[in-house]
């Protein structure tokens, strides 16, 4: 059975029937109007309040303490009202053994409490010498019995009021009445075991870590003001000051230990325990800590006032704490379950955002911004999915100190369909920790915005798509333009002077040939000039569109031109391919993207061989130009190699293969990054011959 259970279900009852047993006493019974309820109502009973509520949302050895500390505080309390009322008992001679109660329930008490505050928020010390320490806070447990056996007369707790020096103490050991004044000098009062434990808890909050010291400052502080409280208390011209104080500094414990709780996890509580089982109490605990504040002015001015002031200033204070009571609740309630109001505007407002926002990055920046104000983080960015599949490195929507950003505590993919779009991170809050509520709120805004956020890409890219459209065809157009100035250039330089000189030559062979001069070597020159520009006008020709590529196919044409490249070229291709006719458009393409990307080599890549070759699989013809020159872009400073990157000649072979929608990838032909490999995928569809 769970530990905390067992102590729910003795600490509990013990407890309440030692609050009920001093309250139908000193409240009902007793005819003096001073009942004496203050310690018990306002002191006692808010820590029995917290441990018990402790044991229901922990499994914490630390609960278990507060819970038995608690609880002696109020045996402790009824053994008091107990013998104040029977005081005859103390003549009994089993009475010392009696007063073992009293006595070890305040050992109970002090050396559990100082334990809890020593070892806050989680239990655990840092050095060894403050677990030797925390050890000795159980040393006040041996005062009951060693004061029984050391001691001639009665030791009463001082907070009785009774003196007990003259009532002999049979049980006591004659030979170690000696150790009397050394028992009463360690464990009386238990003030060394005290001292010990707010050494350790002061060396915690001002010498340990920064996150121990950040942990317990709170509790240190309300600590030490109750332990000054208490040393004062017997010091002050006005009791009933030093009583008020102490009271004050009584309350402020658990409040200190809530806020822990909420913001540290004192105690082990959890996060998911934080909201599923601390809910089913808090209203419990806040129920009863109103009830304590509301009576604490009547109890407090008991014997002072009559009845009817007594109620009305009662009737008063609840009436002026109900909205503290309510704001409590909505504070904790936030605290577990995060600022539904908030969360829900944040919702309404997150649609009406998105569709004010058209630009990528603008709609990025509302919805980091809207995550952050919704779920108080300390910043929150977005990163996108790249071409390759990964997170961008830089996150294209940002709020909050991204800069000095480390690991996303909180996180949640942007996902349409089957794609993932980028994922929203998340920082720490700037108080406590995220429950689960918080969580379920930022995947459904992350599953409200994957829409938009999708439909924002699509429209960049689409726009991205139209200038590069706009680009590819500019760069055509131009393409085409170079290509006919340079058929004029090679007509009108070459082929076209040829035949002006073979025109002016058969004019002179003309005439002479009415003048009877005409040899027939001079026919034969002008045969031979003719044959030249036959030669020529094939030469241009098959720079346009070589027959052989028509006559005889794509591996044909390629290998056609291998003797007269300028360094060693070896064509691969397997039987089926060579064997098999692709259309027009595909053959034209191909044999420019390899004519093309054949000449960059042999300007810019310094190569010593190269090689092509062609596969078709899954309806796609996939060409590789590979050599082992330098690899392009290689050289910042090669002008010609970064020229042939970004425009000119793969540009062109980009913006061919795209008419066809083929792709197009560059990349060096080995690890190194030594040479370069062009590889050319095109749709081919079904097969032409």
């Amino acid at each position: 059975m769970d530990r905390r259970w067992v102590c729910l279900a003795t600490l509990g009852p013990i407890g309440v029937a030692a609050l009920v047993y001093i309250v139908v006493v000193r409240g009902f019974i007793e005819a003096d109007a001073d009942h004496g309820l203050a310690w018990p109502i306002l002191g006692a009973l808010p820590l029995f309040v917290l441990g018990m509520w402790l044991l229901t949302v922990t499994r914490s050895l630390t609960a278990v303490l507060i819970a038995l500390a608690a609880t002696a505080i109020l045996v402790g309390s009824a053994y008091e009202t107990f013998l104040q009322r029977n005081i005859e008992i103390m003549a009994e001679p089993w009475f010392p053994l009696f007063n073992l109660i009293g006595l070890t329930a305040d050992s109970v008490a002090t050396s559990a409490f100082l334990i809890v505050f020593a070892t806050f928020p989680d239990g655990v010390v840092e050095h060894r010498w403050q677990r030797i320490a925390v050890a000795f806070l159980w040393a006040p447990l041996l005062m009951g019995p060693l004061t029984l056996l050391t001691t001639s007369h009665v030791v009463m707790s001082p907070w009785i009021g009774i003196s007990g020096d003259a009532i002999p103490n049979p049980y006591v050991v004659p030979w170690l009445e000696w150790a009397a004044p050394i028992v009463t000098v360690l464990f009386f009062q238990s003030w060394p075991a005290v001292i010990v434990g707010l050494a350790v808890l002061g060396t915690r909050a001002l010498f340990g870590t920064p996150e121990v010291r950040t942990r317990t400052r709170v509790m240190a502080i309300t600590v030490a003001a109750a332990a000054a409280a208490f040393a004062i208390w017997p010091f002050l011209p006005w009791p009933e000051v030093g009583q008020y104080l102490v009271y004050g500094a009584l309350i402020a414990l658990p409040i200190a230990a809530v806020h822990g709780i909420f913001k540290y996890g004192a105690f082990d509580v959890a996060p998911g325990d934080r909201g599923r089982n601390a809910a089913r109490s808090a209203n419990l605990l806040i129920t009863v800590f109103y009830a304590i504040a509301v009576a604490t002015p009547a109890i407090l001015l008991a014997g002072r006032i009559r009845v009817v002031p007594a109620v009305i200033i009662t009737t008063l204070v609840a009436v002026a704490l109900l909205p503290v009571r309510t704001w409590v609740q909505r504070w904790i309630h936030r605290r577990l379950f995060g600022d539904r109001e908030r969360q829900l505007e944040l919702l309404g407002e997150l649609g009406a955002s998105l569709e004010e926002a058209g630009e990528p990055r603008d709609l990025l920046t509302r919805l980091t911004e809207a995550v952050r104000d919704g779920l108080g983080a300390t910043w929150v960015r977005i990163r996108l999915v790249t071409d390759d599949g990964d997170l961008a490195a830089s996150p294209m929507g940002a709020a909050g100190d991204v800069d000095g950003a480390s690991e996303p505590v909180l996180s949640a993919d942007l996902v349409r369909g089957d794609e993932t779009l980028g994922r929203i991170e998340v920082g720490p809050r700037h108080h406590g920790e995220y429950n689960d509520a918080e969580r379920m709120l930022l995947r459904t805004v992350a599953g409200q915005a994957a829409a938009s956020v999708a439909n924002v890409r699509l429209t960049a890219q689409l726009a991205a798509q139209l200038v590069e459209l706009t680009a590819s065809r500019e760069r055509l157009v131009a393409a085409q333009d170079d290509e006919r100035r340079r058929l004029e250039r090679d007509l009108h330089d070459g082929i076209q002077q040829n035949v002006v000189a073979q025109i002016a030559g058969l004019r002179l062979a003309r005439n002479r040939l009415q003048r009877g001069e005409l040899m027939p070597a001079e026919l034969g020159e002008l045969q031979d000039q003719a044959r030249e520009t036959l030669t020529d006008l094939r030469e241009l020709a098959q720079g346009i569109h070589p027959p052989v590529l028509s006559d005889n196919g794509l591996v044909a044409a390629v290998e056609s031109g291998v003797a007269r490249y300028p360094i060693p070229l070896s064509v691969e291709a397997d039987a089926a391919v060579r064997g098999e006719r692709y259309a027009d458009d595909v053959e034209t393409t191909a044999y420019y993207v390899v004519r093309e990307a054949l000449a960059n080599t042999a300007k810019h890549a310094n190569a010593t061989r190269a090689s092509v070759a062609l596969a078709r699989s899954n309806g796609h013809l996939r060409i590789s130009i590979t050599d082992d020159g330098r690899g392009i872009g290689a050289s910042a400073t090669d002008a010609a190699a970064t020229a042939s990157a970004s425009h000119g000649g793969l540009a062109n072979i980009r913006d061919r293969v795209a008419a066809l929608r083929g792709t197009v990838r560059v990349a060096p032909a080995d690890t190194s990054g030594h040479g370069t490999t062009v590889l050319v995928d095109l749709p081919v569809g079904d097969r032409v011959g």
